[in-house]
Formats: structure tokens, sequence, C-alpha cells
């Protein structure tokens, strides 16, 4: 009888086999050789299935399984599937370095439950970023409500019985794309044993930049979320004022990203000043989106646009 890997690697893909490739051979590549890939398929119509035959390992296992869009369906399916002690995420568009396992393996060694590091972003022109998670100090349960999510799936390292323990993601469709920014806030209100690794291990290719639907889909999903866990949290006027400066963040990290339509980044940076009239980085970054706005457009263009532009963000409502 085969024994258990220690880890179990859960990919889910969709059309992504050129892609798909090179995640898999970068879980080949780990110096720390005790897993198994867990690939979900959702009935991908390119040559997904050939290219994980591919491989020839039995390591490698692959599930057909239509989530409905649900991408929580199936990362939760993979869960289901998995006979590790631990659990390694792995979207098909992104790898790992070497010793990524090996690193976590050490951690989790010393007791830690849930174990996270650094990622390089590769933008589609090919510009980077390094990006550092954590601490753990910002990965309790409150300060994952009231500052934010700190965390990226594809960095994640977790003890198989704490997920089972939430039941893994919840497949709401309204948390799309922020689904696991819930994970991480009900794996945090178990108080588990976390630890950050301050070190890159691993790329997050971003394929393109996101489109303002796609901006506005992430957005509202994290209003969703918020709106539930806070569901759950003391109707305090301390609290009161938190969720509104929280709900404010979300506005302008939308707002951010709303590159290429200044009218409606004023209007959620806006909509933030008015939730939260304190938080200061909201300023400058409307003064950006301003600026944008008046090069971009000449002055009938300009009035033209505010007067007629009276599409809103879903979820915007009074608070």
């Amino acid at each position: 009888m085969a024994t258990k890997p220690y880890v179990s690697v859960v990919i889910p893909t969709y059309n992504h086999a050129k892609l798909l490739k090179k995640a898999l051979d970068s879980v080949l590549a780990q110096t720390f050789q005790d897993w198994e890939a867990i690939v979900i398929n959702n009935f991908s119509t390119d040559n997904t299935i050939e290219v994980v035959d591919s491989f020839a390992d039995r390591r490698i296992k692959i599930f057909n399984f239509s989530n409905s869009g649900v991408i929580a369906a199936s990362r939760n399916h993979g869960l289901r599937e998995a006979t590790g002690d631990f659990v390694a995420f792995l979207d098909s568009d992104d790898i790992w370095y070497s010793d990524k396992l090996q690193k976590c393996v050490e951690h989790a060694s010393a007791g830690n439950q849930f174990v996270c590091h650094g990622e390089l972003w590769i933008n589609s022109d090919l510009t980077q970023r390094q990006v550092m998670y954590g601490p753990a100090s910002n990965a309790t349960y409150k300060r994952l409500l009231y500052r934010g999510n700190c965390i990226s799936t594809s960095t994640t390292f977790i003890a198989r019985s704490l997920l089972s323990s939430v039941d893994g993601f919840d497949e709401n469709p309204e948390f799309i794309t922020t689904e696991d920014y819930d994970l991480w806030l009900r794996l945090a209100a178990k108080n588990p044993r976390t630890v950050f690794i301050p070190e890159i291990l691993g790329e997050f290719h971003r394929l393109a930049e996101s489109a303002s639907s796609s901006v506005l889909r992430n957005f509202n999903a994290e209003l969703a979320v918020l709106k539930t866990h806070f569901a759950t949290q003391p109707r305090t006027i301390l609290n009161r004022l938190r969720m509104r400066h929280r709900y404010a963040i979300a506005h302008y990290g939308a707002a951010r990203q709303m590159t290429t339509q200044p009218v409606q980044a004023i209007r959620l940076f806006a909509q933030a000043f008015r939730l939260s009239p304190l938080f200061l980085k909201n300023y400058l970054g409307a003064m950006i989106a301003l600026c944008r706005m008046i090069t971009a457009k000449k002055p009938t263009d300009l009035k033209k646009s505010i007067k007629h532009d009276d599409s809103k963000p879903e979820g915007l409502k009074a608070k």
C-alpha cells in the first residue's frame, strides 16, 4: 500500500495548458519530493489532459470537474481528493521556485499550521515587483477584517486538518474573486500557528491589466465578504467607525485600479471620502485620477462625461 504524501498540491485550471505545464514543471523541480499534485480540470477545451499525461508521473493526478464558474468549488474538490497532511495551493498560471516546499515544510515541522511567503509579480509588459505578505501580526482575524488582505493563494501552505475545520472555501457566487480572502478570515478566527517566510519563493503572473468590469466585480465581491463578516461583529461605536474605514479602503483600492476610467475612479474616491474623511491616502489617489481625467479630455468633453456618466458600481449603498 502506498504511503500518503506529506503535502497535496491543489491546482485548479481551465484552458491554461501551456501555463499549466510550467506550473507542474515547477512542482517537479522541488527539492522536497514527498508530494502529490491534484489538477482539477474544469473541462478545458485545449490539450490540458495531454499535458498532464505527458508527465507520466503517478504523483500527478487529474480530475475533470465542472465548477460552474466558481473556482472555490474546484479548490474544494481538490481538498476532497487530497491525502497529504498539508495542502499547498498553486494557480495554473503561477510557478514556484525549487526550494518553496522545502522551506514551508521546515516551518510546518516546527509546529506551524499556516505558512506563507513572498512572491514576484510579473506583469504582461514584463515589469516586475517583489511582494512580501504578512507579517503574522497582520494576519489575525481583526486585522485581516479591518485592514485588508495580506495573503496570496499560491503562497500558502496549510494544515489539511485546519482547512477541514472550516469546511474549505465558501462557494457563495457573491464571493467569486475574493473567496480566498473569506477563507483567510475564517482560518484566522481559529488562531492557527502562523508564520510568514520573508523570502520570494514563487511567481505570480499577471496576464493582462484588469478591465474596469473585472475591477468592479472584485470590488463587489470584497463588499460581500465584508458585509458577511461585519454582521458577526458587535455594533459598538468604535467598530462602526472601523467598518466605515474598511469600506473606504475597499473603495480606494478599486478606484486606484480604474486607470482607464477616471470619472468612475473619482466617484469611488468620493465615496471613500464620505465613508472615512481622515483616510489621507484617498486624497492623493483622487488628485492623481483628477489629473488623468483633465489631461485625457478637452474641457467640453470633461463636462459632458461628468454630466452623463450615471453608472454606479453595484453594492454602493448608504452606510
